[in-house]
């Protein structure tokens, strides 16, 4: 086994807390719980998909954005990026075991907003109300 990119085995006992200000966490949720992160994850959760299909998919993502936020999913291990070897070549994303169960509960929140939206937008009228007043 080459050891220069082996990890160190007490990295794997370390305990992580996202509110500890370096834990390595933190960057990865703020790719998953980003506006492009959350949408791309719960995108593939329909299916795989190539670049333009899934752009479709996220509407309003930017071409530069998409890649982006795949990159980041790709290496955190949300996100496979398959090259299939035909000509032209196609590449098709789709989510790994973790972005699968990951997606699923972002959905949940996805799904529990949605239903509450009626009450959102009474809350933000209101709020609005009470500024006008001031």
């Amino acid at each position: 086994m080459d050891t220069s990119t082996a990890r160190p085995a007490e990295d794997e006992s370390l305990e992580f807390d996202v509110f500890a200000r370096h834990c390595p966490s933190r960057p990865v949720l703020e790719h998953l719980t980003g506006r492009w992160g959350l949408l791309t994850l719960v995108g593939l959760h329909q299916g795989p998909a190539r670049f333009n299909a899934l752009r479709r998919r996220v509407d309003g993502v930017s071409e530069k954005m998409l890649a982006q936020t795949l990159k980041e999913l790709e290496r955190d291990g949300f996100i496979r990026r398959d090259v299939h070897a035909v000509l032209p070549p196609r590449v098709e994303y789709s989510l790994t075991k973790l972005g699968s169960s990951t997606a699923a509960k972002l959905l949940e929140v996805i799904e529990h907003l949605e239903a509450h939206m009626p009450a959102v937008v009474a809350a933000q009228r209101r709020h609005d109300q009470e500024d006008d007043r001031d």
